[in-house]
């Protein structure tokens, strides 16, 4: 992820975490990510369309929109996750021309104004992680060519996201075996809910990989240790992106929630002006 440290300096580990995810990734959680680009994108094939991954994790939606035809060009402020990014690329696209991976920051002019603009930028669960969420949304919003699309998703905002930072900056500095007693309270805590609201904990678990591809371990990682952390409402997007001269194209909001549990990322597709 990319990230503007606080003056603390707590930051998550974001990298790390990826490292473990990808040695778990197969076929389907590929084809899931697949499903959701398309899903997002409103097409089944990007042949020849370049594509910006900000912040790109795992590499895992890289990965889908390179086999999806796209040109693709990723980067990410963590080295390890750019690491792994790398490892992704060479194991399912080895001496690929077509697809960058590269260390940078969203809030690096100068890293910036060398790339020049793409037809798709993407950054999924990113820019609510920099330390500077509205600038990083307007300096990823100029990387879109004219009549290009600017593919985001941002964590919503709720009543409890000041308890979420202060968790959030405290478990960034707690030992492994605090933040593994964080992690089985908060699971613990999230079954008793499923069981008063009877829903099915380990159906919903299964098939976390519906998900995007994702796996719910090491999603409860990424929750509790996201720091920094920001995050806003579908309305504050709307605005930004007017005042930026973008249309919307598609969006996909979740329902209104306290934050007891996290607040969820909402989606977006926006369109450049022509």
């Amino acid at each position: 992820m990319d990230a503007k440290p606080d003056a603390d300096d707590a930051r998550f580990a974001f990298g790390e975490n990826w490292r473990s995810f990808i040695e778990q990734l197969d076929d389907a959680r590929i084809a899931e990510a697949e499903r959701s680009l398309q899903w997002l994108l409103g097409c089944e094939r990007l042949d020849g369309r370049t594509f910006l991954d900000i912040g790109s994790g795992s590499g895992l939606s890289s990965l889908a929109a390179r086999r999806l035809g796209a040109i693709v060009h990723s980067f990410d402020y963590d080295r390890q996750s750019v690491a792994c990014t790398a490892a992704l690329r060479a194991r399912y696209s080895p001496n690929d021309p077509q697809w960058i991976v590269e260390q940078g920051s969203i809030l690096d002019r100068d890293f910036l104004g060398r790339l020049g603009s793409f037809d798709i930028v993407y950054s999924w669960g990113v820019l609510h992680h920099t330390g500077a969420m509205h600038e990083a949304i307007t300096r990823a919003a100029k990387l879109v060519a004219p009549g290009g699309l600017f593919v985001f998703a941002l964590y919503r905002k709720t009543r409890l996201c000041g308890l979420w930072t202060v968790e959030k900056r405290w478990y960034c500095r707690a030992p492994s075996w605090a933040q593994a007693c964080a992690r089985a309270v908060y699971v613990g805590l999230l079954r008793l809910a499923f069981a008063a609201t009877r829903r099915n904990f380990h159906a919903y678990v299964s098939g976390y990989r519906s998900n995007r591809g994702m796996n719910f371990a090491h999603d409860v990682h990424d929750w509790l240790g996201g720091y920094p952390y920001e995050s806003i409402r579908p309305s504050e997007v709307a605005a930004q992106m007017a005042i930026l001269g973008f249309t919307q194209v598609r969006s996909k909001v979740q329902p209104y929630s306290t934050g007891l549990f996290g607040s969820g990322c909402d989606e977006y597709v926006y369109r450049a002006p022509a």
